[in-house]
């Protein structure tokens, strides 16, 4: 019996009932109102039930459809408070769960992928899973020096789902849209399909997760396990203690909310100066706060997990992006055209206001303006609805920004850990991280902190069908 439903037809055939049911459920709610019950309840139900068939679904069947499911998880923040707890609770359960293979299949695995004699390479190894992810679910052992380490095993059939549920959802990205308003689903698909041979090597995420236990060996502030043995589709690392972000989501104090935000800001910048590397995988599940013996909680390390989704980019992050914010920063409306001009944000054949443009950005990079900022939920909504709603003249101008391919990655990171700022709801420093990490921002000197002027954009009609791939929605 297949592990995962592996066959494209069976696939696609449960991938497609959520466009269905959408549609079914939506049915059903008009009859419940024509019936006398109140909109307000009945919208709640829908929002439920549609909650619990997206994990059923991704959930069970893992692969590309789970990746997919994860990736949303952390935008729930931007979701209005009225229908998002329902999906913060579906949505965030994909971050570190999912349905475990059977224990006679993770033998089978095993005795194939590293030999029959596996179990003496273990003093232990509990065949309860600790963690079951998109491609693949985590073992907690104690490898045959004693050292306690997590087995990632990888689904049977990974590869095969993941290329079948990606090009499902692809054709009909846009229906899930509603579900996260303000960003493009359709482009988070096509990158991910873009990096399955990647996801799927596990020499390759060896070698990116050695790379980083290097960089940050000793570290005071970052803990990266290091690989004990990588064969095919199965990789032994270090065990990770420590506290899972998303349970910090759900009950951590304001201490740990606090902590984990700043050394998640810093992760994002320092992991790439060090390794020439961006990890692109950042949700709650992939993260742990990390206690360390007879310290204060402010001492506390961010532990990071699963290398599997990396970026190469051997000079670290472009610098222009740093220079592009500090400028934007500083009021120099035109310094901040001629570099997006010059990076292809904005195409040859479109002609936009400098002072529209860095006054479009200015609310989004407000976290890097002040010393400390504030992340949460309602700061999330807001500036998803300002540039969501068609009636906008933000939408309007980022419907004409172009978003090239190089920097797909960089933005769908840096996006998806602000999500989890939001989720933390966490104060962070963010321009200590900015100045510390960020090629670019700080090479003009000291910073000259002064409030953000928020004025509104000229609300100007502008042509709906202007050339551009929406890079502004997200």
């Amino acid at each position: 019996m297949s592990d995962l439903p592996r066959k494209a037809v069976t696939r696609t055939a449960k991938l497609a009932t959520l466009p269905l049911s959408f549609a079914g459920r939506a049915t059903w709610g008009l009859g419940k109102r024509i019936g006398g019950r109140s909109a307000e309840l009945v919208g709640n139900e829908l929002q439920e039930r549609t909650a619990e068939q997206l994990f059923s679904v991704f959930g069970e069947l893992k692969g590309g459809a789970m990746k997919v499911g994860q990736a949303l998880s952390v935008f729930e923040s931007a979701l209005p408070e009225a229908v998002a707890g329902p999906y913060r609770a579906a949505l965030t359960k994909l971050q570190d769960a999912a349905p475990p293979l059977p224990t006679a299949s993770v033998r089978a695995a095993l005795a194939e992928r590293i030999g029959e004699d596996w179990p003496d390479l273990f003093t232990e190894f509990d065949e309860k899973p600790a963690a079951a992810a998109s491609i693949g679910q985590v073992h907690r052992a104690v490898w045959h020096d004693g050292r306690e380490v997590a087995v990632k095993i990888q689904y049977p059939g990974a590869g095969e789902a993941l290329l079948s549920d990606l090009t499902q959802l692809g054709r009909f990205a846009r229906l899930l849209g509603p579900l996260i308003p303000g960003m493009d689903i359709k482009p988070l698909i096509e990158e991910l399909r873009e990096r399955v041979s990647e996801e799927l090597d596990y020499a390759l995420e060896a070698e990116a997760q050695r790379a980083y236990a290097a960089a940050f060996a000793g570290d005071p502030d970052v803990v990266v396990p290091d690989v004990v043995r990588q064969s095919d589709q199965v990789l032994i690392t270090e065990w990770l203690d420590g506290v899972p972000l998303s349970r910090i989501i759900g009950d951590g104090t304001r201490e740990e909310r606090d902590r984990a935000g700043q050394l998640l800001a810093r992760f994002l910048f320092s992991g790439t100066a060090r390794t020439g590397l961006l990890h692109a995988d950042a949700h709650p599940g992939n993260f742990r706060l990390v206690p360390v013996e007879s310290r204060p909680m402010a001492e506390w390390r961010l532990g990071v997990m699963d290398f599997g989704a990396v970026s190469r980019l051997p000079e670290g992050l472009p610098p222009v992006i740093g220079r592009a914010l500090r400028t934007t920063l500083d009021g120099r409306a035109d310094e901040v055209y001629a570099h997006l001009c010059a990076e292809g944000f904005v195409r040859p054949d479109i002609d936009l206001d400098p002072v529209a443009v860095m006054d479009y950005l200015r609310p989004i990079i407000e976290p890097a303006a002040v010393e400390e900022f504030a992340f949460s939920r309602e700061w999330l909504r807001e500036q998803a609805g300002r540039i969501a709603d068609p009636r906008s003249a933000a939408h309007q101008l980022g419907r004409q920004l172009n978003l090239p391919p190089s920097y797909l990655l960089i933005h769908r990171v840096t996006l998806s850990t602000i999500g989890v700022l939001c989720q933390l709801g966490a104060t962070v420093r963010m321009r200590d991280e900015l100045e510390a990490g960020l090629p670019g921002f700080a090479d003009e000197g000291p910073f000259d902190e002064r409030p953000l002027e928020d004025e509104p954009l000229e609300d100007e009609p502008r042509d709906e069908d202007a050339p551009g791939n929406e890079a502004g929605r997200a």
